[in-house]
């Protein structure tokens, strides 16, 4: 099945996707290599964040580096289509090509987990962060006005918020519902 395009904001579940249906298709090593290496940063950054402590320059360098030789290598595996003398448009491009142009155009929000720790290395969490206010509306059919919708997303927000910061659930509806709620340390 052929998978849909978007921004990769990282590894997300759908650059693998990707990376997975293009060397399958193409039978070429770079979505491997691309996949592995990323892999391998996020265990490096993911380290150097829980000693509290960014990722040194020459690493950040060092996979830098290969990440513009992988997708070189993929370029050159996958060039441009010319389109014929006399057509007008552009040419259709194969979906390998169009991938290795996404990750050198965003190379930069690609990489960004390795540079900046606030960065995660997915966005799975803010995906499912909206995930339940968009189930709410496929089932009612939509919010019936807008301060529904606000009051909806302000409590899925602030409960969101302090299960991430390992409240119980329970504890944090008993004491709102008593007049004493629990305040996020944000």
């Amino acid at each position: 099945m052929k998978p849909t395009y978007g921004l990769p904001a990282s590894v997300t579940a759908h650059p693998r996707w990707e990376l997975v249906y293009s060397q399958e298709v193409t039978g070429q090593d770079w979505p491997a290599a691309r996949t592995a290496l990323l892999l391998n940063a996020k265990t490096l950054s993911t380290a150097a964040r829980q000693q509290g402590q960014p990722l040194d320059v020459v690493a950040i360098a060092a996979f830098t580096t290969v990440y513009d030789d992988i997708v070189r290598e993929g370029e050159e595996l996958n060039p441009p289509k010319l389109k014929p003398d006399g057509k007008s448009g552009r040419c259709k491009q194969s979906d390998a090509h169009n991938l290795l142009r996404r990750f050198r155009l965003h190379a930069d929000a690609i990489l960004r987990f390795i540079t900046d720790p606030t960065v995660p290395f997915s966005k799975n969490i803010a995906e499912r962060a909206v995930r339940m206010p968009k189930v709410k509306q496929k089932i009612s059919g939509c919010f019936r006005t807008i301060a529904g919708a606000d009051n909806f997303c302000t409590i899925r927000s602030c409960l969101d918020t302090l299960r991430k910061q390992g409240h119980s659930m329970l504890e944090v509806l008993r004491r709102a519902f008593i007049g004493d709620p629990i305040m996020s340390v944000a």
